[in-house]
């Protein structure tokens, strides 16, 4: 799982890859309830967008944005299942989160230290999420969020070595650059073909004490 990760400054890369920039006003680190840049893509005109969006998704059926706590990662296996993400995932609501690197807890000393994961070429990853839209009941306010799509990584050569050693180890799944307009074009039936870590690019981590 991915609880905190850097979002992207580099706006010529994201504008070489999407023709997009990055949008304003994000802070350095995110964490569940903090805005962050994704790249989306419409449907209906193809046109490409790169928003802020809340990290842990909101379904629109949420009375309230507590939610957000329990959804920022979204197992690939049963998203299209869970009521959090099947109408998001039905609705081929695919994005893309720019992020420099992410965050995980190791437990090789048998006490949590912070690592970072980041490419090893130094590129910012885009990470497949699923994204939605929300209604604040109370305030009338609109409020897209995302979730970051993970995979098993117990195979994995850089992320299994991270949790606790009794939980299953996860990764978020980053696309590489030859996949990232084929993930946001994809139909229900082949979305899953792109979540899979056998073509992300190559991950470095080390050690990132606060």
């Amino acid at each position: 799982m991915c609880t905190n990760f850097v979002p992207t400054t580099q706006d010529a890369w994201v504008n070489t890859h999407f023709g997009v920039s990055l949008p304003t006003g994000y802070p350095p680190e995110a964490y569940p309830g903090y805005a962050a840049p994704v790249v989306v893509k419409s449907h209906q005109t193809g046109r490409l967008a790169c928003s802020l969006a809340q990290f842990g998704l909101i379904p629109a059926w949420a009375q309230d944005a507590k939610i957000a706590r329990h959804t920022y990662n979204a197992r690939s296996e049963t998203a299209h299942q869970k009521p959090s993400f099947r109408t998001a995932w039905r609705n081929r609501q695919w994005g893309l989160v720019l992020a420099d690197q992410f965050f995980e807890p190791s437990y090789a000393t048998g006490k949590a230290q912070r690592w970072s994961i980041a490419q090893t070429n130094g590129e910012p990853m885009a990470i497949a999420c699923l994204w939605d839209r929300w209604i604040n009941p109370s305030s009338g306010e609109r409020v897209v969020s995302f979730s970051m799509l993970t995979v098993n990584a117990g195979e994995h050569p850089v992320m299994q070595q991270f949790h606790k050693p009794e939980d299953e180890k996860r990764t978020p799944v980053v696309l590489p650059p030859s996949q990232f307009q084929a993930w946001l074009d994809a139909d229900l039936t082949t979305a899953i073909d792109y979540l899979g870590w056998a073509d992300m690019p190559t991950l470095t981590a080390k050690a990132a004490p606060r």
